[in-house]
């Protein structure tokens, strides 16, 4: 069964397994000065102009396996040498053109951008042309098509832009880190730094020292991952990697849940504070809505800091689907909690880096949360999640009517409509990726959403209730 979606997927793990297995046996250098011979191409392996330019992207794709650019704060960054094969973009008239009398195009178009030539074939002037797309809207042929670059249609937020020679620029102003445009690239000339040698660094000097313990905070999207093993097994694979132990972030959603229930009956309009590219895009977008988003952290940090208040040696990485995530733990309020974040693309380089086949393993068990902390996992189920938390906390007086954005698109309509006071609802759940958790960058596959699985996985957690899962939690 293959374990990822696509080669540009594949070729970035190749990437992160053999700067983790270098790791693991204390050979890799602290700069870029080699690179593995397990990952140059040979002669006739390359798809680029000549070897040399494709083993000068590899020192990239090295270079953010290791940890990128530190002075760049977004976890997101362009290998603009890469970024060469896109067309350039923009509006352009096709070969559909017919010449028309009629000339719509001309007429809507408000900066005299289109001319005819002797056979009255349109044609636009990339140097007046402002983008508007009034003019594909009248053409009768459909003969004027927008070609933008992959990574500016994923971008929901706007912030992707070309340089002076032609490569994609992040604005970090307006970039919520969610990698969309990261899965989209079909060249891999957009990736997430990675942050897989903080995560093995941590495993050995525990290892070495044994002062402290490193855990293992998985996210609930692990349910629909590593299709090709048992989840029993994906745990006992974490363990084998040197993690003490493998804890739910579903049992930091039921916290969340409970605390996000009162903190709504109590102020009456609430935004959710679970996704951090939402939150995010209204810091960056909707700042006069800030004082509405939810005090609480997110269920991985919520599950972090009780980790660390009942152990104050310990060390956490954060496992997921999420990019995002990588951004959250840089923050200061969330920092002292998460040691390190990586996605379930990492988890697997971990994996075949030290050649552990996690299908012959015995099955672990992970069973820390109740269903509605686990259902967080896809769009929808942190509203379900709180309604669960007014029900069991008395507080069913309160009115719940929730909106569920799946999308940053879903998420700016809402956010709009409440900036504007139109909005009828007292609580947005927002998921910037499209299905919530289930559709992030760092997931392994990226096809169809099926909630269904997410919903299996919540009704064989042993709690029933959020209420029963933070008891056992506190009798711990």
């Amino acid at each position: 069964m293959r374990k990822f979606d696509t080669k540009i997927q594949h070729l970035k793990y190749k990437v992160l397994r053999e700067v983790a297995r270098l790791a693991w046996e204390g050979k890799l250098m602290e700069k870029v000065t080699d690179i593995p011979e397990t990952l140059v191409p040979g002669p006739k392996a390359t798809m680029r102009c000549c070897i040399y330019k494709e083993r000068a992207i590899l020192a990239k794709r090295v270079g953010l396996a290791m940890g990128g650019n530190r002075e760049n704060k977004n976890v997101i960054e362009v290998i603009s040498i890469a970024c060469d094969e896109c067309p350039m973009g923009g509006y352009e008239v096709t070969g559909a053109c017919r010449g028309c009398l009629a000339h719509r195009c001309e007429d809507v178009c408000p900066r005299g951008a289109i001319t005819f030539d002797d056979q009255q074939k349109a044609h636009i002037d990339k140097t007046k042309c402002v983008e508007c797309g009034a003019c594909a809207k009248v053409c009768p042929f459909s003969a004027i098509t927008n070609h933008k670059r992959p990574c500016q249609n994923a971008c929901k937020v706007k912030a992707i832009s070309m340089d002076e020679n032609k490569a994609a620029l992040i604005d970090n102003d307006k970039c919520i880190a969610c990698g969309a445009c990261v899965y989209q690239c079909p060249f891999g000339a957009i990736s997430d730094k990675s942050y897989i040698l903080d995560a093995i660094d941590l495993i050995q000097k525990g290892e070495n020292n044994q002062k402290y313990k490193v855990y293992a905070v998985v996210a609930p999207t692990i349910s629909s991952q590593f299709a090709y093993a048992k989840l029993g097994q994906v745990i006992t694979g974490i363990k084998e990697l040197g993690f003490y132990t493998v804890v739910e972030a579903a049992l930091g959603a039921d916290m969340v849940a409970a605390a996000e229930s009162r903190e709504l009956a109590e102020k009456g309009f609430l935004t959710s504070s679970c996704c951090p590219g939402f939150v995010a895009y209204i810091e960056k977008n909707f700042p006069d809505l800030m004082p509405f988003v939810s005090h609480n952290l997110s269920p991985m940090a919520t599950i972090s800091r009780y980790l660390k208040e009942t152990d104050p040696d310990a060390r956490v990485v954060f496992i997921g689907p999420c990019t995002a995530k990588k951004a959250e733990v840089q923050k200061e309020e969330v920092s002292p909690y998460v040691d390190a974040a990586l996605t379930f693309e990492e988890l697997q380089a971990l994996f075949d880096s030290r050649e552990l086949d996690i299908t012959t393993m015995e099955e672990g068990v992970l069973d820390n949360a109740s269903y509605f902390g686990r259902i967080f996992a896809r769009c929808g189920g942190l509203a379900e999640a709180v309604a669960q938390g007014l029900k069991e906390q008395g507080l069913e007086d309160f009115e719940l009517k929730p909106v569920s954005c799946d999308g940053i698109e879903e998420c700016r309509v809402a956010l709009l409509k409440k900036s504007k006071n139109l909005l009828d609802a007292n609580f947005i759940e927002g998921m910037a990726c499209v299905g919530g958790c289930i559709g992030g960058a760092g997931c392994l596959t990226h096809g169809p959403k099926d909630k269904s699985q997410v919903d299996k996985y919540g009704k064989e957690a042993f709690e029933k209730t959020i209420t029963d899962a933070i008891r056992v939690l506190n009798c711990e």
